[in-house]
């Protein structure tokens, strides 16, 4: 089956249903109607000879196939939207774009207030969104172009996706005012305390966690959360000590918080801006990369 015989807006619904796993929500973010839906699933389920999806209660899960097309899929029409937004260079003033971040949760908090501020009166038109990514799927997501940048830990990615380390500094432990350890933290009493760990992850260490086996240490996690905010108010009412990167620390300490230095030496946090190196000639792109770059830059130099 050659393409030029076939309709390449079947694989935008495609990857619309995949991404969305309903015929409903599908049809609300291509804009169309679901009955539309419907029959371009259908053509497309014809041409393939395969379902590619099946109904599993109120969700389209997808076949074997399906899982087998996703990733080239993407890739393709990443390929083609890059096409589109080089067309006519990239004027600020004019520019109507989306750009996508993919931050973790305390560093959303940090970035996005003077990143917006600073592209308010300078690009009137340009709107970002963050989301969380699995690591797992950064490398797919960046090279699809349904993710535009991502900061994260130093990863083990293709060659393909590129970085910059763009922000570096200690950890330190952060616990209520008037804690019995305040003004008086060792590392036996690090170790023997309780803590709060903050990931988005089930199960697996944290970044400290890493750190203390090194070292031959092991310290006790009470309770594993997903956001900052949680382990903030957590640490404000309770003993329990949480560690966290010094930026965080001092743009999320709550009234009353007290801020100790972590007592072992271990990495601090390290911050890598990651992006396709197809997306690096396009101007756009590059612009919000420099943006990006400035504030962690600020971020950094304040911190």
């Amino acid at each position: 089956m050659h393409v030029s015989r076939f309709d390449l807006n079947l694989f935008v619904v495609f990857d619309a249903i995949y991404t969305e796993g309903s015929l409903t929500r599908a049809a609300r973010v291509l804009n169309l109607t679901q009955p539309a839906v419907s029959h371009a699933l259908a053509r497309l389920r014809e041409r393939l000879e395969d379902p590619l999806f099946v109904r599993q209660g109120a969700r389209m899960v997808p076949t074997s196939r399906a899982r087998a097309m996703v990733t080239p899929v993407r890739h393709a029409l990443g390929g083609l939207q890059r096409c589109l937004s080089h067309e006519g260079g990239f004027d600020l003033g004019e520019a109507e774009r989306t750009f996508v971040l993919g931050l973790r949760d305390g560093l959303e908090g940090c970035l996005l207030p003077p990143l917006i501020s600073a592209l308010v009166d300078e690009a009137p038109g340009i709107r970002l969104q963050s989301m969380t990514v699995p690591r797992r799927q950064l490398a797919t997501e960046l090279a699809s172009g349904r993710l535009d940048l991502a900061t994260d830990i130093l990863l083990p990615l293709p060659e393909s996706v590129q970085h910059r380390r763009v922000m570096q500094g200690p950890l330190v432990v952060m616990m209520r005012a008037g804690h019995p350890l305040a003004g008086n933290l060792d590392l036996p009493a690090y170790l023997a305390a309780q803590h709060v760990l903050v990931s988005s992850r089930r199960e697996g260490p944290g970044m400290e966690d890493f750190g203390l086996s090194r070292l031959g240490y092991r310290r006790h996690i009470r309770l594993r959360c997903q956001h900052h905010q949680a382990a903030l108010s957590t640490v404000m009412g309770s003993d329990l000590l949480l560690t966290l990167p010094e930026l965080l620390a001092r743009r999320l300490a709550p009234k009353g918080a007290h801020t100790e230095p972590l007592p072992v030496d271990i990495p601090g946090l390290e911050l890598h801006l990651y992006w396709h190196r197809d997306q690096s000639a396009d101007p756009g792109h590059s612009w919000l990369r420099q943006k990006v770059m400035a504030v962690m830059e600020q971020l950094s130099a304040h911190s």
